[in-house]
């Protein structure tokens, strides 16, 4: 256990240390700590590898009630987690020590956006306005910051898909002196961060902002496109040397300096340091080829959702791409929050290149299905989005954290048979152990596939925590449309926040 005062220290020395508030998205989204990542119980083997990939890592887990901590403080010990803690008392001990908690997700990249905005004066466009543009044929173009799945799900009319990483690195080819451009997203943050990565790239264009993005553009009632599949395409020869000219510019002012490839195995080999390794082309172009040891990181959901990547603060940081450009783009915004970033330098001691999408390395054991379902007692520990959407007729749903619970609800009549399944059928796997020690009259078998009929929707008495809902998923047009209204109001608001917390502190440049 450590206390409050000892995790403030150790937030403040500047050492290496992971924050994880191991509680299921859905809690941690209600309150947490601005620097902790979410590992929930549920998937922390098959997460902690990629967020803390040095054993000797410093870590601090978090929940509320320590009973979810300490379980997976044991979990972590046996993969070989050497220096892991508790916070003792959990966030009610920090809040009653009067420190500063958020409500929300991917917080500290939010919390950025919002005073990059304030710090920048990032201009910005109404929704009315634009559809103004829109219909007096005004020479523009609107790019959608968001990833490709995002804006195939919905995009605003004329709008073209360019994630934020790509944004400077594909613009020089589809605008001329005098088209004015326009950044958007699905709220705020992705369309100020497009838009201002443009202007500190030096490109002299008008430049916007969607304020509130397609949230604002439904909330303003204006109509959006369903299904395009309208892009940016990669530069031309011309335009990929002028977005390497523009990310050169951005290098230099804000002091990114490269590192070799013999310094960097020295700081992979160096075993009480981290460096994190991430690729920030897009998942098509890593699939590919890349460089061995780098994991895909998209440069734009990068930096809007830094700890899903990254939960060791006072680690370094290096990225790669091609050209330097994305790399570049990326690295000026990771290290205005603080990240000790660098920027791999391609040469003749390079690294090799290998194909396909980096794989979770972890043993799980396999327990096929030996005989019918029957009577079984089945537990579907999918998210509850997945189990709302499809799920094996009869089944109950679960968060796996909860296993040992569920068994003292349904120990009467006492079931003879488990039956585990999951889309992700890793979870479900990993569960079998924990739910024959909550069962430990009953056979315990790992459903693989299904390949029946499906029943829809979530009937169940358990506590649905497991995921941050989208503020425009609910189903209610009245529902959304107050969640959406609450959401901007939220990141706008967390600038106050970041006023009161002694403990946040980013290293905004001054407008360039």
């Amino acid at each position: 256990m450590i206390s409050v005062d000892e995790l403030i220290a150790a937030i403040s020395d500047k050492d290496e240390l992971a924050l994880l508030d191991v509680r299921e998205q859905g809690t941690y989204s209600n309150n947490h700590i601005l620097w902790a990542a979410n590992l929930p119980r549920s998937t922390a083997e098959l997460r902690v590898g990629k967020l803390v990939p040095r054993l000797s890592t410093r870590i601090v887990l978090v929940d509320e009630d320590l009973a979810l901590a300490d379980d997976v403080k044991i979990v972590l010990e046996q993969i070989g987690y050497s220096n892991v803690n508790v916070l003792e008392g959990g966030v009610a001990a920090w809040l009653d020590h009067g420190e500063e908690v958020y409500s929300g997700v991917n917080v500290p990249s939010k919390l950025f956006g919002e005073l990059v905005e304030s710090r920048y004066s990032t201009p910005h466009v109404s929704a009315h306005e634009l559809q103004n543009w829109i219909d007096s044929d005004k020479k523009l173009v609107i790019l959608d910051s968001r990833t490709n799945r995002e804006y195939k799900i919905m995009n605003i009319p004329t709008g073209r898909s360019c994630p934020g990483g790509e944004l400077v690195y594909r613009i020089f080819d589809v605008v001329d002196d005098d088209t004015t451009i326009v950044v958007n997203c699905a709220g705020r943050t992705r369309s100020i961060m497009g838009a201002q990565s443009l202007i500190n790239a030096g490109i002299t264009n008008e430049i916007f902002a969607l304020e509130n993005g397609t949230m604002g553009w439904e909330l303003a009632g204006l109509g959006l496109e369903h299904g395009s599949s309208e892009s940016v395409e990669v530069p031309t020869e011309k335009g990929q040397a002028q977005a390497s000219e523009a990310a050169e510019r951005v290098r230099r002012k804000f002091n990114i300096e490269y590192v070799s490839e013999e310094l960097l195995r020295q700081w992979v080999g160096d075993h009480a340091h981290t460096t994190y390794l991430l690729d920030v082309r897009s998942s098509e172009e890593y699939s590919e080829a890349h460089l061995n040891g780098f994991r895909s990181a998209p440069g734009g959901q990068l930096v809007q959702a830094t700890d899903e990547y990254m939960a060791t603060l006072g680690a370094k940081v290096v990225l790669a791409d091609d050209d330097y450009t994305r790399a570049t783009m990326s690295a000026s915004w990771l290290k205005q929050m603080g990240w000790d970033v660098f920027i791999y330098e391609h040469g003749a001691l390079a690294r090799e290149l290998v194909t396909g999408l980096d794989e979770i390395e972890l043993k799980v054991p396999v327990v096929p299905m030996t005989s019918s379902i029957g009577n079984s007692l089945i537990i579907d520990l999918s998210t509850s989005a997945e189990f709302r959407r499809g799920h094996i007729p009869g089944a109950i749903w679960s968060v796996r954290g909860r296993l040992s619970k569920l068994a003292q609800r349904h120990s009467e009549p006492n079931p003879k048979s488990i039956i585990l399944t999951a889309k992700n059928q890793m979870i479900s796997a990993l569960a079998y152990t924990e739910a024959e020690k909550a069962w430990p009259d009953a056979e315990v078998r790992v459903l693989n596939q299904w390949h029946g009929e499906e029943e829809r929707g979530l009937d169940t008495d358990e506590v649905i925590d497991d995921l941050w809902i989208l503020p425009y998923d609910p189903v209610d047009a009245e529902v959304a449309r107050e969640a959406m209204i609450g959401y901007l109001v939220w990141e706008v608001d967390l600038v106050g926040q970041y006023e009161r917390d002694a403990l946040a502190n980013y290293e905004l440049r001054s407008a360039v």
